[in-house]
């Protein structure tokens, strides 16, 4: 694997320099910048040998600061929704900022996703590091965060650490946009998905989940066989009419901790082949409902509505109000650590 820096992507409203990083490695090539630790490019074979940009991003630093869609970015500290900005620990309740309507969503105002992070090339990877001061966002605690980007054996590992000063949450994921036809291909309906799991969490109509488990089966959040994205995503059912198609938690099978499938996508016009695998208990499939074209994409594209999809490992959302799930909270001293890997390969 090779890792070097490209230089200088742009300057911050604020004035403060981005770097981008350069990763190659397995066949595929990425960038990466300081800002909000964010994939911006991911270049993978096709089935004629050609490297295809399969994520979503911006050519500038102003296009990243303007978007509010979490292209490409780390999320933190605490991915998802927390019903209200509020939740209860060890007897004290805290108040989070609200950014989504009356919930709070991917860490609030100033998430990891707008925080510059510090860079370091290490054999193994890059590194990218970030404090979170204790009340940054209402959180409790310091929060030390330390995040691997490595290109290894045809995938891309992304390998979390944080530790806390005092108990506080922690919930890391990466927010990037996949869209197996290329960047700038259009929808991905007809791309085909499948998730392992045999549950997901149902939400209410502000997508906050409640301490539910739903089974998948005879719904059309039935995703354990291969399925075109767009096959059922406007059935008139309530949870996709809800979330304006699939935004959901689902429950990935097997031991959290453990490194397993999670999710596979495949697109048949340029033959790519995803496979995800992950240590957390769940992950969220985002098909890019929201995404409405205002975006200034990469090359003059233009992201409409379903042009990209995420497949967000995670803690279940609104875990902390929800005692029926398993929790998301890092007890002073002690260490978070998880682990996803995206393969890429070529349908056979």
């Amino acid at each position: 694997m090779k890792i070097y820096c490209d230089g200088i992507f742009g300057y911050t409203q604020a004035g403060k320099p981005v770097q981008r990083y350069i990763l190659e490695g397995s066949g595929l090539r990425m960038s990466v910048l300081t800002y909000g630790g964010t994939i911006q490019n991911l270049w993978v074979p096709d089935r004629q040998g050609r490297l295809v940009d399969v994520v979503l991003g911006c050519d500038t630093i102003e296009g990243y600061e303007k978007q509010d869609k979490f292209l490409g970015a780390l999320i933190g500290r605490y991915a998802n929704r927390i019903a209200r900005g509020r939740f209860t620990l060890n007897g004290q309740e805290h108040t989070l900022y609200c950014n989504d309507g009356r919930n709070h969503l991917h860490g609030g105002k100033k998430g990891f996703d707008k925080r510059l992070w510090e860079p370091e090339i290490q054999a193994d990877g890059l590194h990218l590091r970030l404090v979170s001061r204790d009340g940054e966002e209402g959180y409790p605690g310091t929060l030390k965060i330390e995040v691997v980007y490595a290109l290894v054996e045809n995938a891309l590992k992304i390998t979390y650490w944080a530790k806390a000063e005092q108990d506080t949450l922690c919930n890391l994921t990466n927010h990037t946009y996949f869209n197996l036809g290329g960047h700038n291909s259009g929808d991905i309906c007809g791309q085909e998905i499948c998730l392992y799991a045999d549950r997901f969490t149902p939400a209410d109509d502000e997508s906050i989940p409640h301490g539910e488990y739903q089974e998948v089966e005879d719904t059309p959040m039935d995703l354990r066989d291969w399925t075109p994205i767009g096959a059922h995503i406007d059935d008139a059912f309530e949870q996709l009419q809800y979330a304006g198609g699939y935004d959901h938690n689902w429950v990935l099978r097997g031991i959290p901790g453990k490194l397993r499938p999670a999710a596979s996508a495949r697109c048949q016009q340029t033959g790519i082949v995803m496979e995800v695998e992950t240590t957390q208990p769940g992950v969220q499939f985002y098909a890019g409902n929201s995404l409405d074209g205002t975006c200034a994409g990469k090359e003059g594209a233009c992201y409409p509505r379903r042009s990209g999809f995420c497949l967000e490992t995670q803690a279940f959302p609104n875990s902390i109000n929800c005692p029926e799930y398993p929790q998301a909270i890092l007890r002073a001293g002690q260490i978070y650590r998880h682990t996803t890997l995206y393969e890429f390969g070529i349908e056979k």
